[in-house]
């Protein structure tokens, strides 16, 4: 099995490819990386530059193209600070799914400290002593506690070598009175995570990434007069590190890249980068830094395949090809089956017990099922517009089992299922016969309640019940502890289908 993992940092575009060999055994085979920057001028104007997203997608691409070209099974991919902060961001990433066809996962700080850790305890033996890891990025640094068992605490801090160089907007040397203010909003901002962590215990501290290893990497050579053959589990020391950082900041940046190990292209922000890990690792209050050429995206493939390996066993095998393939989308996406299940149930119960007043048949009632089973597939790329993103994956999976027709009507119902409601200056729903349409306003009004009626994803309504009158659709629920949540959401998600079916819909707990 050949696995691709592509992290679309804030700094750096970086993939690599590997070999699966066990569990958590693989061999890399390859790697690609460019120093797009993708952050440069992200925490000022809040945008990607237009040249940014332009090599941002070229890098990808090709990322994308070598990956196919070395047979890989499947590609992951990340996306990090800048993307998250950036009003384009999430266009960016539909710009990227649209030239590439990969589907890449916007992850929150918190998940991305966890995956971070997952590739460092792989990579460094922690036995059963709890460390304390830094990434530094671009945009954010990382701070994560725990040992080869578990992890106890994982946060991400706004603290990031590009957000600091927006702050300075100067590449230059750092006079005394900006260091001070700058190590003073370093100090503010990782006060909290680092009290928690030093609350929590560490013996040691384990920094990776591109700015700690060249750090890292610059310290020792300037210590030892010798340049490391392995970064991965050396260490150095907190004064010489130190040492470097003063050095580094009172250069020019042309007279940083003659400092042995430190490149030309982090000669703009690798002075902020000293500064920022020397204050992180005094705050710690350590004398040495154990260094680790782990990163993101060891995580990543770590992450997927301790997820496949188990659900190899566990997740539950589908007769039906139609419901197989539903299966693999969702697990593929990272989707809740159990919980889509059930949503899907609901669902039906609410299709069967109004037939009289839609008078639809098994058609549309397959219909109604798999986009249910389907509906939130788009998280995967990001919250923000999930429904359009669920229909936009769909439209290139094109799974087997199902005619176009019906892959037609399941996008437009995932894509009504909740937000706005169909409407004939939406474009695609325009398109649409007025048969179809309203199968997708009577399926989605149906399929918005079911999701309301699973709000809190614990599947607690067990029974829908459904009283159809001249002018009214009375629903009531019952189930286990408290449903006043599914009942508020349910409620507030009716007005589809209380159009579509031209009855006031009214819903209320059993008694």
């Amino acid at each position: 099995m050949k696995l691709a993992a592509i992290d679309i940092g804030t700094n750096s575009i970086h993939m690599i490819v590997v070999k699966v060999l066990q569990k958590r055994n693989f061999e890399i085979i390859d790697r690609e990386k460019e120093m797009v920057k993708l952050g440069a001028g992200v925490f000022s104007t809040n945008r990607l530059s237009d040249r940014a997203f332009d090599v941002g997608l070229d890098t990808i691409h090709r990322c994308v193209q070598l990956a196919d070209k070395l047979g890989v099974d499947d590609i992951l991919t990340a996306a990090t600070s800048a993307i998250r902060e950036a009003q384009n961001g999430e266009a960016f990433l539909n710009e990227v799914v649209r030239r590439t066809k990969i589907t890449p996962r916007m992850i929150s700080g918190k998940e991305e400290a966890r995956l971070i850790f997952l590739a460092v305890r792989n990579a460094i033996a922690l036995e059963d002593r709890n460390a304390l890891v830094f990434d530094i990025g671009g945009g954010s640094t990382e701070a994560v506690v725990g040992n080869r068992d578990a992890i106890a605490f994982g946060t991400s801090i706004k603290l990031g070598v590009q957000r600091l160089l927006d702050m300075f907007d100067d590449q230059g040397p750092i006079g005394e009175e900006a260091r001070g203010v700058l190590e003073a909003h370093i100090r503010f901002l990782a006060k909290q995570p680092l009290k928690r962590a030093k609350q929590i215990g560490f013996s040691q501290v384990i920094g990776t990434s591109g700015t700690i290893r060249t750090l890292g990497e610059a310290t020792y050579t300037l210590k030892h007069k010798q340049s490391l053959r392995s970064v991965n589990a050396e260490v150095i020391k907190v004064k010489d590190l130190q040492a470097l950082t003063d050095r580094l900041v009172d250069l020019k940046p042309d007279k940083r890249a003659e400092v042995s190990g430190i490149s030309d292209k982090r000669t703009d922000a690798i002075h902020l980068g000293g500064i920022l890990l020397v204050q992180l690792l005094q705050m710690a209050d350590v004398k040495e830094l154990t260094l680790s050429d782990a990163s993101l995206r060891e995580g990543m493939i770590l992450d997927y395949l301790e997820r496949h390996s188990q659900d190899v066993a566990d997740f539950p095998i589908q007769a039906d090809l139609r419901h197989r393939k539903a299966a693999q989308l969702v697990h593929k996406y990272d989707a809740n089956w159990d919980s889509n299940c059930h949503i899907a149930g609901l669902a039906l119960t609410l299709f069967d017990q109004t037939q009289q007043l839609h008078h639809y048949g098994d058609f549309e009632r397959d219909v109604l099922e798999y986009a249910a089973l389907l509906h939130d597939i788009g998280q995967y790329l990001s919250f923000r517009g999930y429904h359009k993103n669920s229909r936009y994956i769909l439209e290139r999976a094109n799974p087997r089992g199902f005619t176009d027709e019906e892959m037609l009507l399941i996008g437009h119902v995932i894509r009504y299922h909740r937000k706005a409601h169909p409407k004939t200056k939406h474009k695609k729903f325009k398109r649409l016969s007025e048969t179809h349409q309203r199968v997708v306003w009577v399926l989605a009004g149906l399929l918005r309640v079911a999701v309301g009626l699973d709000r809190t994803q614990n599947q607690l309504v067990e029974t829908v019940s459904c009283q159809v009158s001249d002018q009214t659709l009375d629903i009531t629920l019952s189930g286990t502890g408290s449903l006043e949540l599914e009942l508020w959401a349910a409620q507030d998600n009716c007005d589809v289908l209380a159009k579509a079916l031209d009855r006031t819909v009214s819903i209320q707990i059993a008694v």
